[in-house]
């Protein structure tokens, strides 16, 4: 059977699917970035850009934040107003957002989103608008996977890896393959989709910038940022598993990057 080709993306276009794919029942992520936010002593207005089905944005605002969770998926956010509700919801481009003048003490971006900002031009554009929503002295915190991993590494290209989980009673199975595109800096994903209930294999295509540790310093300097850790650990997605109270390693040698930097020069 043939595959078909989707421009979306399967899982941001069913984000009930997307929960069942990578269950996050301990808040991982949520309870990393709250952890950040209290130890560098961030106010209570916060900005999750990429909050695709909502449960980070959620859990922060049980936290006692005041959350505006934004995506471009409107499939996202209309999940994330039914299941995870408390954050405002409103749909916004990484590439270039203007939620108000400094309406926020800290910006969240988790999970690699900030990669889909895939040309110096959107970075630019990304940062730009942070620096824009943020008050004097607010924060950035993000994580995402490293570019510098890749320099020499290539135990997680090129060979498919398959993972299999059962949704709605249905076996689903995804073949992930990687690649890495040098010449335009991008890691790029080949995913192929099969389920057990006859339906066409989906072949879904994307891609994530690959950012070096001091390129993204640089990047965060010339747009007004102070870098206050640069680390591959400890966080929501590294080994082993993150927990409060840990301190920050120095380290910026693993697969995932973490990076908290404060607004120094507003606009």
């Amino acid at each position: 059977m043939t595959a078909t080709t989707v421009p979306h993306n399967l899982l941001t276009d069913n984000p009930a699917l997307y929960e069942a794919r990578f269950p996050d029942p301990d808040r991982l992520a949520g309870r990393w970035t709250e952890d950040c936010l209290g130890r560098h002593q961030a106010g209570r207005r916060v900005l999750d850009m990429g909050c695709g089905t909502g449960r980070d944005a959620a859990h922060l605002h049980g936290a006692g934040r005041s959350v505006t969770g934004a995506d471009l998926s409107e499939a996202m956010l209309t999940h994330a107003r039914t299941h995870h509700p408390g954050p405002e919801y409103v749909r916004a481009d990484l590439h270039g957002f203007d939620l108000g003048r400094g309406a926020f003490d800290a910006v969240v971006c988790l999970d690699s989103s900030l990669l889909y900002c895939h040309t110096n031009d959107q970075l630019d554009a990304f940062l730009s608008s942070c620096r824009r929503a943020l008050a004097p002295g607010g924060l950035l915190v993000t994580e995402m996977r490293n570019g510098a991993y890749f320099l020499g590494r290539t135990d997680l290209l090129d060979t498919p890896t398959v993972h299999t989980f059962t949704w709605q009673g249905t076996v689903h199975r995804s073949t992930t393959t990687l690649t890495v595109d040098r010449t335009a800096q991008l890691l790029r994903r080949t995913r192929l989709w099969t389920a057990d209930d006859g339906s066409a294999p989906v072949e879904q295509r994307s891609a994530w910038r690959l950012l070096f540790p001091q390129e993204l310093c640089h990047l965060l300097a010339a747009h007004g940022f102070e870098v206050l850790e640069l680390h591959d650990g400890p966080g929501p997605r590294t080994e082993p598993p993150w927990q409060e109270g840990r301190p920050p390693g120095d380290s910026t040698d693993a697969d995932r990057l973490h990076v908290i930097a404060r607004l120094t020069t507003p606009h």
